[in-house]
């Protein structure tokens, strides 16, 4: 398999975490690029330029992160990172996750591009509190530590957290909400987070 990628990204990010969780990062041979120079193997990977991109064993190519870690968590044995048994919970938290990933880094693209002052437009105060209300309902949501082996929605919500912190640091979640911070904390300090850190 091939993936393509850059260190930077908490899409990229997700999918290796998933790659490691599920043994299979000695399968995947990672293509770093940069998806805003037109990367013709990426364009052909993904012609909408995004990245990650998986090329799978059988050539097919796979886009967006969510959609890449359910693939890797059906090829694989290893125990699954969107077990049955808490199937809804699972998507449910992943969702969350998700659209705080979105946002920061949509706010850190828009920013990159038009300024810092693009956060005072109608779309950048709508991100800020869609932030806002995420991060809320996530510290009223986990309150117990996670298990012993990760889920989709633990992944996607910690790497969101963390690039939140990475990229725009003066949301400073952590010290608004602390239990939320103990969680992270414990996420980050698993072997698959450690090796996928941000730089």
């Amino acid at each position: 398999m091939e993936l393509y990628l850059n260190a930077t990204s908490p899409y990229a990010r997700l999918v290796r975490i998933a790659l490691i969780e599920k043994g299979l990062a000695e399968s995947v041979t990672l293509k770093w690029c940069d998806p805003w120079a037109d990367d013709a193997d990426l364009l052909k990977a993904n012609p909408a330029g995004r990245i990650p991109a998986l090329i799978t064993e059988e050539g097919t190519t796979l886009s967006e992160s969510l959609l890449i870690a359910v693939y890797l968590d059906g090829i694989s044995p290893n125990k699954p990172m969107i077990p049955t048994a808490s199937f809804g919970e699972v998507l449910h938290l992943a969702g969350l996750g998700q659209n705080l990933m979105e946002a920061a880094f949509t706010t850190v693209i828009a920013r990159k591009h038009y300024g810092k002052e693009i956060d005072d437009s109608v779309l950048g105060k709508r991100r800020s509190r869609a932030i806002q209300r995420i991060l809320k309902q996530l510290n009223s949501e986990l309150k117990k530590p996670f298990a012993s082996s990760v889920n989709l929605g633990e992944i996607a919500t910690a790497v969101a957290l963390d690039y939140l912190a990475f990229r725009l640091p003066e949301v400073n979640w952590k010290e608004e909400y602390p239990q939320l911070q103990v969680w992270h904390a414990g996420m980050v300090a698993i072997k698959s987070f450690q090796q996928t850190a941000f730089c």
